[in-house]
């Protein structure tokens, strides 16, 4: 049986992302994928860093609603650019992103996302 394509590999992540499946999004994620975000978030290597990162970060989150706005594939690398929107206690915050994502067999092997800090975290609750 083939691997998923790079794109249906990455669809597949967001989705589970999106639920806050932190176990079924981080099968997608390979062991030696490094993902990045702009300062003052760190770079985090594999499966447990990206959920070390992202699980504590999204504590505060009701849900989530990840709208694509266009997407682009070139070989094993697949662009995106999404409204990431999370509903928290109090209001919805927004965020547009340009991910950046490397795929190899099956498996996400680079991430990178492409956003403004200030703008989530001067809405994001302190913790």
């Amino acid at each position: 049986m083939p691997a998923p394509s790079p794109l249906d590999v990455t669809l597949q992540f967001l989705k589970d992302m999106e639920q806050m499946d932190y176990d079924a999004a981080m099968r997608w994620v390979a062991d030696q994928c490094e993902y990045v975000n702009p300062p003052p978030l760190p770079v985090v290597y594999g499966p447990a860093g990206v959920r070390g990162l992202l699980e504590p970060f999204f504590a505060p989150t009701l849900r989530n609603d990840f709208q694509l706005l266009r997407q682009a594939v070139q070989g094993s690398t697949v662009f995106m650019e999404r409204l990431d929107r999370h509903q928290l206690a109090d209001k919805w915050v927004e965020l547009p992103v340009t991910g950046v994502f490397e795929v190899q067999d099956g498996k996400i092997t680079y991430w990178r996302d492409y956003f403004d800090a200030p703008t989530i975290l001067s809405q994001w609750p302190a913790g």
